[in-house]
C-alpha cells in the first residue's frame, strides 16, 4: 500500500546484493514481496470488522478505548506513534540517503526539506489530497519500474535480455558467492537467509499494518461494500512493486557491480551502502546514467510524498481525536479540531525529521530500523486485532499481551545478539537471528499472553458499545443534498442522485452490520488461500 511504497523500493533491490565482503548474503526478492502482501491481504479482514463493529470511528484506538478505557488506551496510543516514528524515520532516512549519493545534498538539509512540502499540500488538501496523491503517483511509479525493466531486460547494452543477465549473475557467483545459498547462486530458491528475513519481514509488516492509523483511516474512509474488495485487490498488486523493483535493479546491482559504469567500481557496494537503500540508485545510474538517476529521484519524490502524507494525516488523527477531543476538550467542534490538526501535522513533520537526524547521527540506517521495528511494535499486533474482532478479549488480556510481548521482544534480542556476537553494538543488534529472535518472541508472546489472559476469565463484549461511537454526530440521510435542490436542478446534476443512492446504501449498511458477514468469509478465505500459495513455495 502506499504509506509502504518508498520503504519497499529501497529495502527489495538492497535484499539481493551482498552486504560486503566479509559476510555475503542473499535476500530472497520474492521472500520480501510474499511477506509484503499477505499482512494487506488479512487486514482486508479487519478492514470489515471495523465496518461492522465500530462503523463511524475516526482511528482503531477509539474502539480500544470505547472497550477498555483510558489506561488501555494510552498504552496503545504509544504503540501506534512508535510505529508512525519508525516508519517515518525509515522514509527521511532512506530517502535523504538517496538524495545524497545521487546530488550531493547535505543529509540533514535533505531530511527537512522532505516533510516540509509534505506538510504543506496535507495541510491544504487533507485526506482527499493523500488519496489523490497516492493514485497518481502510483501511477507514475508503475510507469517507471516499467521503465527500467524493459530496459534491463530487452534495450540496454550491458544486460539488454533474460540470458545475459542469468549469465552476469552467474558470473558474480563465482566471483562473490553468497553464503546459504546453493552453489552460492543469486539465482536459486533455495537461501537460508531469503527464510529468515521472510519470517522478519512477516512479523514486521504486521506491526506496520495493524498498528498504522493510516491503513485504518483508509479502511474507515471506505465504504462499507467496497473497503474488502479494496484491500484484497490491493495486495495482490502489491507483490509486483517490490518483486519488481528487486528483479530489476536488485539484480541489475549485482549483474554490473563489476562494471566501469556502476558507481563504487571497482570496489563493491560496502554493508553501510546496502543497508542505507542505495542498491537502486546505483544500479539505475549504472543502466541509464544520468537518466536513470532522475528517475529514480522521481520515484523517490512520488513515493516518499504519499507514504509521509499517510503517515502525517495518521499521527495527526490520532492526536487530534484520541488525545486533544478525548482527554482535554471533548467539546470542542468540528472546526476547532480541524485547525487542531493542522497544528499537529506540521509538529509530526518537524518530529519526524529530528528523530531520522538522531538516527543518522549514531549511526542507525533504514535496515537497521526494518529490521529491529518488529519486536518494538510486534507485541500489540494481536491484542490491537483482537480488539475490533474478538468480543472475547478483556482489557487485562490486551495490556498484557502487549507488554509482555515488547518485553520478550527486546530480551531475545538482546541476549541472542549477545550470545551470538559476544557484544551488544549498533552491527549485532542489526544482524539477522538476533532480530529474528526479537521479532517471532515479540508476536508470539503478544498472541500467547493475549489468549490465555482473556480465556482464564473469559467476557463476552457487546459491539453495541462500539457501533455507538460517535452516533450521536451522524444523522440520517433523509436531509440530503438532493432534496434541497428542485426537480430541474436534479436532472442537471445527475451524479446529485448516483452520490444520494450511494450514502443511503452505506447508511443501511452501517444500521446493519450482518450484511457484511458474506465479505467477512470472502476477505478470510481468499487471505488463507493467498497464505497457503507462498507458503508452499520453497525459498
Amino acid at each position: 500500500m502506499p504509506e509502504d511504497l518508498q520503504i519497499d523500493e529501497l529495502n527489495s533491490p538492497k535484499r539481493t546484493v551482498q552486504l560486503d565482503a566479509s559476510r555475503p548474503e542473499h535476500k530472497n526478492k520474492r521472500s520480501y514481496a510474499a511477506g509484503a502482501t499477505v499482512q494487506i491481504l488479512l487486514f482486508s479482514i479487519l478492514a470489515c470488522k471495523v465496518k461492522q463493529n465500530a462503523p463511524r470511528c475516526h482511528t482503531y484506538l477509539e474502539i480500544i478505548y470505547a472497550r477498555y478505557g483510558s489506561l488501555t488506551h494510552w498504552i496503545f496510543i504509544f504503540f501506534a506513534l512508535l510505529t508512525n516514528v519508525l516508519v517515518g524515520s525509515q522514509l527521511l532516512l532512506g530517502g535523504s540517503a538517496v538524495v545524497t549519493s545521487l546530488t550531493g545534498m547535505n543529509v540533514y538539509a535533505a531530511i527537512f526539506l522532505i516533510p516540509l512540502g509534505v506538510c504543506v499540500y496535507v495541510v491544504l488538501g487533507g485526506l482527499r489530497a493523500t488519496f489523490l496523491c497516492d493514485y497518481s503517483h502510483t501511477l507514475i511509479l508503475m510507469i517507471i519500474i516499467l521503465y527500467f525493466l524493459f530496459s534491463a531486460y530487452a534495450t540496454n547494452p550491458q544486460i539488454g535480455s533474460p540470458k545475459a543477465m542469468y549469465d552476469l549473475l552467474k558470473d558474480a557467483a563465482l566471483a562473490r558467492p553468497v553464503a546459504g545459498n546453493q552453489s552460492g547462486s543469486y539465482v536459486t530458491l533455495k537461501s537460508n537467509f531469503a527464510l529468515v528475513f521472510g519470517i522478519i519481514q512477516l512479523c514486521s509488516g504486521s506491526g506496520t499494518v495493524f498498528l498504522d492509523q493510516a491503513y485504518w483511516q483508509r479502511a474507515i474512509a471506505s465504504r462499507p461494500t467496497t473497503a474488502v474488495r479494496a484491500y484484497i485487490l490491493g495486495g495482490m498488486a502489491w507483490f509486483a512493486i517490490p518483486f519488481g523493483f528487486a528483479t530489476t535493479l536488485g539484480l541489475a546491482a549485482v549483474a554490473l557491480t563489476d562494471k566501469p559504469t556502476f558507481p563504487t567500481y571497482p570496489n563493491t557496494m560496502t554493508q553501510a551502502q546496502v543497508t542505507a537503500g542505495l542498491a537502486a540508485p546505483f544500479a539505475a545510474s549504472a543502466l541509464l546514467g544520468t537518466g536513470g538517476a532522475v528517475a529514480i529521484l522521481i520515484v523517490l519524490f512520488m513515493a516518499v510524498t504519499s507514504c509521509a502524507s499517510a503517515e502525517l494525516i495518521a499521527v495527526s488523527s490520532i492526536l487530534t481525536f484520541d488525545v486533544y477531543k478525548t482527554y482535554i476538550r471533548p467539546s470542542a467542534d468540528p472546526k476547532h479540531l480541524i485547525t487542531v490538526a493542522h497544528v499537529n501535522i506540521c509538529v509530526f513533520g518537524l518530529a519526524m525529521a529530528v528523530f531520522a537526524c538522531i538516527w543518522n547521527a549514531i549511526g542507525i540506517d533504514l535496515g537497521w530500523l526494518f529490521l529491529v521495528m518488529g519486536l518494538l511494535i510486534g507485541g500489540a499486533v494481536f491484542p490491537a486485532a483482537f480488539a475490533v474482532t474478538w468480543r472475547g478479549q478483556t482489557k487485562a488480556g490486551a495490556i498484557s499481551g502487549a507488554l509482555t510481548g515488547l518485553g520478550a521482544g527486546l530480551l531475545a534480542w538482546l541476549v541472542t545478539a549477545h550470545q551470538y556476537y559476544g557484544e551488544l553494538s549498533i552491527t549485532t543488534t542489526g544482524m539477522e537471528y538476533p532480530t529474528l529472535a526479537g521479532n517471532l518472541a515479540a508476536i508470539m508472546t503478544g498472541l500467547i499472553v493475549t489468549t490465555s489472559v482473556s480465556l482464564a476469565r473469559p467476557q463476552t463484549f457487546d459491539w453495541e458499545t462500539t457501533r455507538a461511537i460517535n452516533a450521536r454526530m451522524v444523522t440520517s440521510p433523509s436531509t440530503s443534498l438532493s432534496e434541497k435542490m428542485d426537480e430541474k436542478d436534479k436532472e442537471q446534476l445527475p451524479t446529485v442522485k448516483d452520490e444520494e443512492k450511494e450514502t443511503q446504501q452505506d447508511f443501511l449498511v452501517e444500521e446493519n452490520p450482518s450484511s457484511l458477514r458474506h465479505a467477512f468469509k470472502v476477505a478470510w478465505f481468499l487471505y488463507c488461500m493467498g497464505k497457503q500459495n507462498t507458503s508452499d513455495k520453497p525459498l
